[in-house]
Order: structure tokens, then C-alpha cells, then sequence
């Protein structure tokens, strides 16, 4: 299987939607001259999402938020592991390859923000910033589209929880701060190992640990409440991490932490056990075993109240951890709630004055 410099994925696994998909033989060298290569760049292409609405709608009761907002759809971090990959499926793309290079831009996101909260049926609450994919990947940088919606953010005092894997948050600290003076913004950086060697393999366009708790410091010092999502602790590789995670975002300026469970629906599976295969062959038994201690003899659980947290012996033993590490750095306490009554909305009046 070809793999490819700041990939993780090898392949582009079938879209589960589709009836005819390609896949490369030994016989097919003419059409991809290079499979064999282990040096090969795949190049990242944009295209525009002409999605009419800037919020996507959420009913799962394991999920905190109502509405999130995602200005990006396939994420350019490339973590193996992610439970948003088979979402670029119903775009017609692959879930593996094709999550990382090929990514659909929603470059009127803020204007389609103003207009949620411009109506009248629009109830204040807190939007989730990445709720699927991360809204600080690299070409954000660029495009600044996150930057934007902040300011509509702030414009309406609406309040809005971001979670992300990237440095490029600390970016926009001037309006992180101003929202955060009104009690409406709160951080969550997600770590899923400390060990850098593990996390290029894994996520290898994401931030650095170093830098991920670099940014919590930075974030904490400006008064900007600030938390730490261990995710996904994944049984066999990195749950032994969990109280060293915990130390050290507290010991940055962390005030709440969270944990998830490794999740490997639909496509997600066949890309992290050949990814296992690839980097750990003499653990691949044993990580996989775990994974399975977790979600009752399989790799994965879709069933709510499940699959953020596994079930089983095992799970028990990795939550008691993080649960009794957390308190033990001062990290039990509750997210912050953000406030909802300082929305507002402009009227036709004031829109006249401009």
C-alpha cells in the first residue's frame, strides 16, 4: 500500500454510497506510475461549498450542542483515527485519502452566520466551532474564514465553544479575549498523545503536543477559559498517557477536561488497522484486542451512551484513570457555561443608520 509524506491514510478505501469504485492492481502501473514509491506528496485541492446554511443540526443525545458550525468539510490534519472521515462520503468522496486532500471550502460561512442570527426563529445558544471537522486546519491560515465567524460571533454576543487540534487558534486571541470578557467563548484543545514521534504518524498535520500546550498557556495567561479533551484515548496505545496529559494541561493554565473513546465507524476501521499494520506490526494484536475490550468484541459501536465512552471491564478501568487523574490535578470542574443573554439582534432601524 502507497503511503504518503504527511498522510495517514494509504488508500483510498470505497465509498459505501457508490456502486463502482477504482481500485489500483499490480497490473495498473501505467495509470499510477508511482504506487510503489514510499516518497510520494499528494497535494491538497480546494473546491467551494455552496451549502445554502452556515449550521448544521444535531439531535444525538451524547452530543452537547444543538448547532455547529463547520467552515471547513475534510480536515487537512489527517488523523487516522477520525470519526468524521465517512461524512466526506456523502460529498462522493473516499473517506480515506480524499478526507485529507480534498477540501471543500464554505467561503460565504460568515455571511450565512449573520443571516441564522438575523432571524427571528434563531433561540441563543452555544455553537459548536468543529463540531466535525477542525476549524483551525492549516488553509484557515490563509482563507481566515474562522477569523470571520468569530466576529459574527461577537457582533451578536452569541456565545460559541471551539474545539481544535491546532496552534492557529492563538491567532485570534484579540477576539477569543473580547468574547471571552463577555462570557461567551471557551477553548478545548484535543490531546491525544504527548509523544510527537506517535503523533506525526497519527494526526501528522496537526499542532505539536508541545505547541498544543503551548497554546493552552497562552490561551489560560489571557483569561480565556481553556480545557483539555483527551481524545481519543485508544486502548493499547495511548491510554497510559491519560494522567500525563492531565498534568501537563493543568499545570499550562487547563481548568476542565474531557475524554472520548477511539471511535472507527463504517471505512474508518479498514484505515486504522492498516495503519496499525504499517506502524506497530509487532502490536497490532494487542491494540486491536483492546480496541475491542472496548465495543463488545468489535471495533466499533454506533449506540448512543456507548460510543463516547466503550463499555466492558477495560472501559471501566481507563475512565476510573481519567476520572480519578482529573481530580487529581484540579481539572473536575464543570465547562464553563456561557451566557446567553447578552445576544443581540439589529433591528431594521439601525440597519437604516449604515
Amino acid at each position: 500500500m502507497a503511503q504518503y509524506k504527511g498522510r495517514s491514510a494509504g488508500f483510498n478505501p470505497p465509498n459505501r454510497f457508490e456502486e463502482i469504485s477504482l481500485l489500483p492492481s499490480d497490473d495498473d502501473s501505467r495509470f499510477f506510475p508511482d504506487e510503489d514509491r514510499d516518497d510520494q506528496r499528494l497535494e491538497t485541492r480546494f473546491f467551494v461549498d455552496s451549502s445554502k446554511s452556515a449550521l448544521a443540526g444535531n439531535d444525538s443525545p451524547d452530543i452537547p450542542f444543538t448547532y455547529s458550525l463547520n467552515p471547513y468539510r475534510g480536515c487537512e490534519h489527517g488523523c487516522i483515527y477520525c470519526y468524521a472521515r465517512p461524512s466526506h462520503e456523502y460529498l462522493g468522496f473516499s473517506a480515506g485519502l480524499d478526507f485529507e486532500t480534498k477540501i471543500m471550502v464554505k467561503q460565504d460561512a460568515p455571511e450565512l452566520l449573520r443571516k441564522a442570527f438575523m432571524k427571528k426563529s434563531w433561540v441563543p445558544q452555544v455553537v459548536a466551532l468543529s463540531g466535525n471537522t477542525d476549524c483551525y486546519q492549516p488553509v484557515e491560515k490563509k482563507l481566515g474564514l474562522t477569523r470571520r465567524c468569530l466576529e459574527v460571533f461577537l457582533e451578536f454576543r452569541n456565545p460559541v465553544g471551539i474545539v481544535t487540534k491546532n496552534f492557529l487558534a492563538t491567532r485570534d486571541l484579540d477576539l477569543l479575549k473580547q468574547l471571552a470578557e463577555l462570557n461567551l467563548a471557551s477553548l478545548v484543545f484535543s490531546i491525544t498523545s504527548l509523544n510527537q514521534n506517535l503523533t506525526k504518524k497519527m494526526e501528522p498535520r496537526t499542532s505539536s503536543p508541545s505547541k498544543k500546550l503551548e497554546a493552552i498557556e497562552l490561551l489560560s495567561k489571557n483569561s480565556i477559559p481553556v480545557g483539555v479533551l483527551v481524545s481519543p484515548v485508544i486502548p493499547g496505545l495511548t491510554e497510559e498517557e491519560i494522567p500525563s496529559i492531565l498534568r501537563e494541561a493543568a499545570l499550562r493554565g487547563a481548568t476542565f477536561a474531557g475524554m472520548q473513546m477511539v471511535r472507527l465507524p463504517y471505512a474508518v476501521k479498514d484505515l486504522f488497522v492498516e495503519w496499525i499494520r504499517q506502524e506497530f506490526p509487532d502490536r497490532e494484536n494487542r491494540i486491536l484486542s483492546r480496541i475491542r475490550q472496548v465495543r463488545g468484541g468489535k471495533l466499533s459501536s454506533s449506540q448512543f451512551g456507548e460510543r463516547m465512552r466503550g463499555t466492558g471491564e477495560t472501559a471501566n478501568a481507563i475512565r476510573q484513570m481519567f476520572e480519578l487523574s482529573r481530580k487529581k490535578y484540579g481539572l473536575d470542574r464543570r465547562e464553563t457555561n456561557l451566557s446567553t443573554d447578552k445576544f443581540k439582534r439589529q433591528t431594521g432601524s439601525q440597519m437604516e443608520i449604515f
